[in-house]
């Protein structure tokens, strides 16, 4: 039985902010197709999400995968479709990110390989899937999970903000590209988010959202709004303010 929901990729819905958005999407009416490498997590996940809904369609599908894995995705994003049995796929959503417990003086590269893989080129890799199909149907919206670390380059992980900047203007070159295509590009730029990213780190306890909150602002852009989103909106001036610091205050900052 073809379900008449449209369908929505979330790569990285395991935990924190995909799984959150997973329910928020669900509760808005979408056929999703959830990706991570925890697959007994993505297991549970979809267990909540399909409750006692016809196993022969349905609610939520899971597929695990790394992201490091590039060879891999073309075929399983041409699985996804498949199964998703002529429902029209109009959203990829991009949420997978690492950020290793390292000290804030030394990184390892093994760690910083990771993040670049994971942060940017596994989101190059799958954002580029669904664009090429969404402009080939003339339609869809991409949306890739940034973060206010690539705003501006700041005392700490270095590896890390180089691939939430690099994501970040990746994003903003496919918006280009793509407008005339009828397919909308979104980048979503996230504060501090109560996940595990942030669990062994002390950021300013007003500043932290839960990811129930980050999820609900990113499901209200997915489709609609603004193009460049900052979660919450607060951090959009407080990045404002960040940016036009002179550099003489940023050797003396360890924000």
């Amino acid at each position: 039985m073809t379900s008449q929901r449209p369908g929505a990729i979330i790569v990285g819905a395991s935990s924190g902010i995909g799984a959150s958005l997973a329910g928020e999407l669900a509760r808005r009416g979408y056929q999703l197709a959830l990706l991570a490498r925890r697959d007994a997590e993505l297991e549970a996940l979809a267990t909540r999400l399909n409750g006692s809904g016809a196993s022969d369609s349905p609610l939520a599908r899971v597929y695990p995968h790394d992201v490091r894995d590039y060879d891999a995705a073309p075929a399983l994003f041409a699985k996804i479709l498949d199964d998703l049995g002529g429902a029209p796929l109009t959203l990829l959503v991009y949420v997978s990110g690492a950020l290793p417990a390292g000290g804030p003086e030394v990184w390892p590269f093994e760690e910083q390989r990771e993040m670049i893989e994971t942060n940017l080129l596994g989101a190059m890799r799958w954002l580029d899937l669904g664009a090429d199909y969404f402009a080939r149907q003339g339609r869809g919206s991409l949306v890739g999970v940034s973060s206010v670390a690539g705003d501006r380059g700041r005392y700490g992980n270095s590896a890390y903000m180089a691939s939430k900047a690099g994501l970040s203007v990746y994003l903003e070159s496919l918006r280009y590209r793509l407008a005339r295509r009828g397919v909308r590009v979104v980048t979503v730029k996230p504060g501090f988010v109560a996940t595990r990213m942030i669990a062994d780190k002390q950021p300013p306890r007003p500043l932290v959202i839960s990811a129930d909150a980050a999820a609900r602002q990113m499901a209200e852009v997915c489709e609609r709004g603004p193009e460049v989103v900052y979660v919450p909106a607060r951090w959009g001036w407080i990045m404002r303010v960040v940016r036009a610091a002179p550099s003489f205050v940023m050797k003396r900052s360890k924000f």
